[in-house]
């Protein structure tokens, strides 16, 4: 088995990562730290802190140099980051050492790295953010199409009570639309440059250095800290969590539809699933236990990531470097269950037959909740719930439907209403079509 499924051709549609998977090659991160470097370049030349011919040579550079990543592994593993190696790379493919002088002007290598991994970011950010809108999508298509079959719900693996398949549709799409909705603000506060030189004080960028940082901010349409953040990792202690919390409610949805196609129950058809290698009768819930599988991979990582973030005055090397491990597996551990998601979601179809034998099964007694407010408008509450416990234990003995019990002893009783799971799911079809509503809505504000 390869190193990582990420990166493996083996596994590359079961942990599909896509566009994600690209930002995440060294020749990107490469990609990305250059273009932090003539963006800085430009910034200081408009600035007059370095020859503005200089300034916008090594830009137009910056954009066209390419380096092997593999060049640099030797320097990168004598000096522990790859900006030293990367910054003489450049000045020498350049080819003008009276422009090159100038380039890396003041900073440091964790401003380049930060900056650059912040590039990335956004644009995984992106791309995971269109995956997510897709499972939305179709997540609000079954709730408002199945707003009112009934099914039922499960409590501790047990039947409860009637509920609705929109609704559990609903259950899962609620928190994804609450993870979109917080995009923007998550983007505001964290995708941010970083550019305070080697100890955080920005001593050798001169008197303009806030000036540089907030020119270089905008050259690269990231965020103005307004201070140094090399051992603070809030920003990315913050992006992970939002990447962590996504992969964990795709992990729920997987769960919960490897219960749903189990044999015996299989109330949701998947649209396609795996075959076993031995049983011709296996259809296998491949993608829920991917997404499952990911979710799991997903707390462990991030608590990692929480443990580097404990970093030793102005910079430090073993935790930052602990980062770099785990990170890149969880940005792409969740655009694999992103896509992941984005694929089964719109593939999902209920067995409405299904569902009403498991609503039929078990005597009825499904609907003894129901039942026990209804002997409450008869007898104290405790008194009912005693009378329902007492007939659900001779429906059992005996096999009788609790219903049949209830017209016996009950004649006044509308059994009929109460043993109608259309008619005993409560809020779940309204919560079912306010989901879809309200993703409607975020949808359209999105295009």
């Amino acid at each position: 088995m390869a190193a990582s499924v990420f990166d493996s051709p083996l596994h590359a549609r079961l942990f599909p990562t896509g566009e994600v998977g690209r930002l995440f090659a060294d020749s990107a991160s490469l990609r990305a730290m250059l273009l932090v470097e003539g963006a800085l370049a430009r910034t200081q030349g408009e600035q007059g802190i370095i020859p503005k011919e200089s300034a916008e040579f090594i830009a137009r550079s910056a954009m066209e140099v390419q380096i092997d990543p593999g060049a640099l592994a030797e320097a990168t593993g004598q000096n522990g980051v790859s900006v030293p190696a990367l910054v003489a790379a450049f000045r020498t493919e350049m080819q003008a050492p009276e422009h090159a002088q100038y380039a890396h002007w003041g900073a440091t290598s964790q401003d380049i790295i930060d900056t650059g991994l912040m590039l990335r970011l956004r644009q995984a950010l992106a791309l995971i953010e269109d995956d997510l809108n897709d499972t939305l999508s179709a997540l609000a298509k079954l709730a408002e199409t199945h707003a009112d079959l009934p099914m039922p719900a499960r409590t501790y693996g047990q039947h409860a009570t009637p509920t609705s398949f929109g609704a559990i549709a609903a259950g899962w799409g609620m928190p994804l639309l609450g993870l979109a909705q917080e995009l923007p603000t998550l983007r505001e506060a964290c995708l941010l440059v970083s550019l305070s030189g080697a100890a955080g004080t920005s001593s050798a960028l001169g008197p303009q250095a806030a000036e540089t940082r907030v020119g270089l901010a905008v050259a690269l349409g990231l965020g103005d800290p307004g201070r140094s953040w090399h051992t603070d990792r809030t920003p990315v202690l913050r992006l992970a969590d939002w990447m962590v919390r996504l992969t964990l409610a795709l992990g729920k949805l997987g769960a919960d539809l490897s219960d749903l196609v189990q044999t015996g129950i299989g109330e949701v058809r998947l649209g396609g699933s795996g075959a076993s290698s031995t049983m011709p009768q296996k259809q296998n819930p491949v993608a829920p236990s991917v997404l499952s599988a990911l979710a799991q991979q997903a707390t462990g990582l991030n608590a990692v990531l929480q443990g580097a973030a404990i970093q030793r005055h102005q910079r430090d090397g073993g935790p930052w470097f602990a980062e770099w491990m785990c990170l890149p597996q969880i940005v792409l551990g969740t655009a694999s269950a992103a896509q992941t998601a984005a694929a089964l979601c719109p593939a999902l179809k209920p067995d409405a037959a299904q569902m009403a034998a498991a609503l039929d099964a078990g005597l009825g007694m499904i609907h003894a909740e129901g039942l026990s407010f209804a002997l409450a408008e008869h007898l104290p509450r405790p008194d009912a719930q005693a009378a329902v416990k007492a007939l659900c234990r001779e429906a059992t003995a005996q096999g009788t439907p609790l219903a049949t019990l209830v017209a016996r002893d009950w004649p006044t009783l509308d059994t009929a209403a109460l043993f109608d799971p259309a008619r005993q799911m409560g809020l779940a079809p309204a919560e079912a079509r306010l989901f879809a509503t309200r993703t409607h809505a975020h949808l359209a504000q999105r295009s």
